[in-house]
């Protein structure tokens, strides 16, 4: 999880009026009831190669098969990276990522099995809907051990394929109450997105930044010149919580979380109506 020193924004985040309603009127995406979102979030594990288990038959329940699941084997003693795609009509690729580990204390459900179990639900949403990107959903392995699944996944990617990523949407301990955005470690762009979506959607995110010593797996995007994003839930008053015996259910706000999961499934869509591509790399003459 990104680690602490918080600073809340002077200026929350607001949104331009006039593009508020344009944007609701771009946002397409279905929903999961929130029975089913509750469930997925109920069944964490808490032996981490379990968890990468239970994602991939979460995908594949909700639809993510024929070839374009797969598993980026990261060391031999840590699970691997699941990969699901979602086609569109481009190559322009927006990332949308979620570390699935957690660290031996308490449950890991909010760091970060509530980041990691809507990757499967953000797929179903989006999944019907025509979409000009395609959608590349990441659970990564090992964040708590220094952002090593997402690292190895970002330095493995040829040149050409990192050009093509239009954003990373990370999502990293939700549930703890409504949705935060680290503000200081994300793009402006994707902030005036998220703004015109949490107006259209009428679901409140403000600016909360978690600065200091620590980091999270946009981070290892960041130093591509990938535009990343890091929605998040913690504050001051929720902060102890992380990495202790105390991360567990009965500490869910199940109300915000479900109200997160909306809010994700109509930014992506959002972005994906209205992130221009990627420039192409230029040639270099030989």
């Amino acid at each position: 999880m990104i680690t602490r020193i918080f600073k809340r924004a002077l200026v929350s985040l607001s949104c331009l009026v006039l593009l508020a309603w344009h944007a609701y009127g771009q946002i397409q995406f279905r929903t999961l009831d929130r029975e089913v979102i509750e469930t997925r979030l109920k069944s964490f594990s808490d032996k981490n190669d379990e968890r990468e288990k239970t994602l991939k038959q979460l995908f594949l329940l909700s639809g993510c098969k024929d070839g374009h699941l797969s598993e980026q084997r990261v060391k031999p003693v840590l699970p691997p990276n699941l990969v699901c795609v979602l086609p569109g009509d481009s190559d322009a690729v927006i990332l949308v990522g979620a570390h699935s580990d957690h660290v031996s204390k308490g449950d890991g459900v909010v760091d970060n099995w509530s980041g990691a179990a809507l990757l499967p639900s953000l797929f179903y949403s989006l999944d019907q809907q025509p979409r000009r990107h395609t959608f590349v959903f990441v659970a990564f392995t090992d964040e708590e051990g220094g952002l090593v699944g997402s690292e190895f996944y970002a330095r493995s990617l040829p040149q050409d394929q990192r050009s093509r990523i239009s954003a990373m949407v990370n999502m990293d301990t939700l549930a703890l109450g409504p949705t935060e955005v680290w503000s200081s470690h994300s793009d402006k762009i994707l902030l005036d997105a998220l703004a015109d979506t949490a107006y259209a959607m009428k679901i409140p995110v403000t600016a909360m930044n978690v600065d200091a010593e620590g980091s999270s797996d946009s981070e290892s995007f960041a130093r591509y010149n990938i535009p990343r994003i890091t929605l998040h839930s913690v504050t001051d008053e929720t902060w102890p919580i992380l990495h202790t015996a105390r991360d567990k259910m009965d500490v869910v706000k199940m109300d915000d979380y479900y109200a997160s999961y909306r809010l994700i499934a109509a930014y992506l869509s959002y972005l994906d109506s209205n992130l221009d591509a990627p420039a192409p790399l230029k040639k270099v003459a030989p």
